[in-house]
């Protein structure tokens, strides 16, 4: 079968090939693959500065945003059936550390857990897949135009449920929260927190009245376009700030943000940013205030399997809420051959997909 993989740390790299059928089992889902996102982790890989192949294969195949449909199941398999849409999660335990042992690998202390497309596992732009059932998570049909978007949910549904854990050190009830990039992250954690009856803010730097803010409006949040301007303008509007979801990817706007933050706030980092980047922050006046703010500031990476249940229950909720609105984020669906056009930034919009089969297998409308 046909897959897009590359070579680990060799810059540009990325190439189609051939490779095996994926294994079966009793215990295993046989899957075909109807779409991948693509995300800067896949960028970073591409590059060469990232990712590394399975033990025993030069070539790691690409790929951890899923969405697909089951075509044969092993014979002990009970949870799935032929025809039903699914995604996996995409971190796999490292086997020997206490979080992994519970159901947590998100928390792995080891670094020895692997991601599939990421870590030292195969990923999902190939035609085919398999799984076991402890790692899918069903998609309901009315939600499966949106379903490729649950791996970056995920995400953020432990982010935001991390908060909420973590401010149960002192009665809190945010009264405005804000979240900081309006690509299909920010725009995700805005969808959970207005499906929760939060008020919220999305920062973006594109001007109000552009797509991303449409899409904020339609779920019922306010769009603040910064430009080029800080992110602490946002603090001269809005007295009281109590929660702030980073996902801008850069590292200023994390210390911009722990300057608006009201007190007993929670600020979380979603952003893994990388280079080398060197610039003056107030940092006296910064621990000052989280100090005598008793505020938290705190980062979130990767999700488990609760949290991708979460998210594949709240895509039906904040779709019978606001009919159509995530499917807005995809913005471009390219054919799996035409991959390079994506990495080669010659593509623009919130959210790419590469089709591997399309809405004939799928059953959608295409968004």
């Amino acid at each position: 079968m046909k897959a897009i993989a590359v070579l680990p740390g060799k810059p540009n790299s990325i190439h189609i090939r051939d490779v095996p059928d994926p294994p079966m089992s009793p215990e295993h889902v046989l899957v075909q693959t109807i779409r991948v996102g693509l995300c800067g982790t896949d960028a970073d890989i591409a590059r060469g500065e990232y990712g590394q192949a399975p033990p025993g294969d030069e070539y790691l195949v690409l790929g951890h945003e899923n969405f697909g449909v089951v075509l044969e199941t092993g014979s002990q398999v009970t949870e799935f059936a032929k025809g039903d849409f699914v995604v996996s999660t995409v971190r796999r335990p490292c086997g020997s550390c206490y979080n992994c042992e519970h159901g947590e690998s998100d928390f792995c202390t080891t670094g020895k857990y692997t991601e599939r497309g990421i870590m030292r596992r195969h990923g999902f732009m190939s035609e085919r897949y398999s799984e076991v059932p402890l790692y899918m998570n069903k998609i309901a049909p009315q939600v499966a135009p949106v379903g490729v978007l649950l791996e970056p949910m995920s995400v953020v549904e432990k982010g935001i449920d991390q908060a909420f854990r973590i401010q149960r050190r002192v009665h809190w009830e945010p009264a405005q929260v804000a979240v900081l990039g309006a690509g299909p992250v920010g725009i995700l954690a805005a969808a959970i927190l207005r499906n929760q009856d939060l008020p919220c803010v999305v920062v973006g730097r594109e001007e109000s009245g552009g797509f991303q803010s449409q899409i904020v409006e339609m779920i019922g949040g306010e769009y603040f376009s910064v430009g080029d301007s800080s992110v602490c303008e946002l603090g001269k509007k809005y007295k009281q700030i109590d929660l702030i979801v980073e996902a801008t990817g850069s590292p200023r706007v994390a210390f911009d943000a722990m300057q608006i933050l009201s007190p007993n706030g929670a600020l979380c980092l979603l952003s893994v940013t990388g280079g080398h980047i060197d610039q003056s922050e107030p940092i006296a006046v910064i621990n000052q205030d989280l100090v005598l703010r008793n505020n938290v500031v705190f980062g979130s990476v990767n999700a488990n399997v609760r949290h991708f249940r979460m998210g594949a229950q709240h895509f039906v909720e904040i779709e019978q809420k606001w009919p159509g609105a995530l499917a807005r984020l995809i913005t471009n669906k390219l054919p799996m051959t035409a991959y390079q056009d994506w990495f080669d930034r010659k593509i623009k919009g919130i959210k790419t997909t590469l089709e591997f089969a399309g809405d004939a297998a799928s059953g959608e409308v295409a968004a």
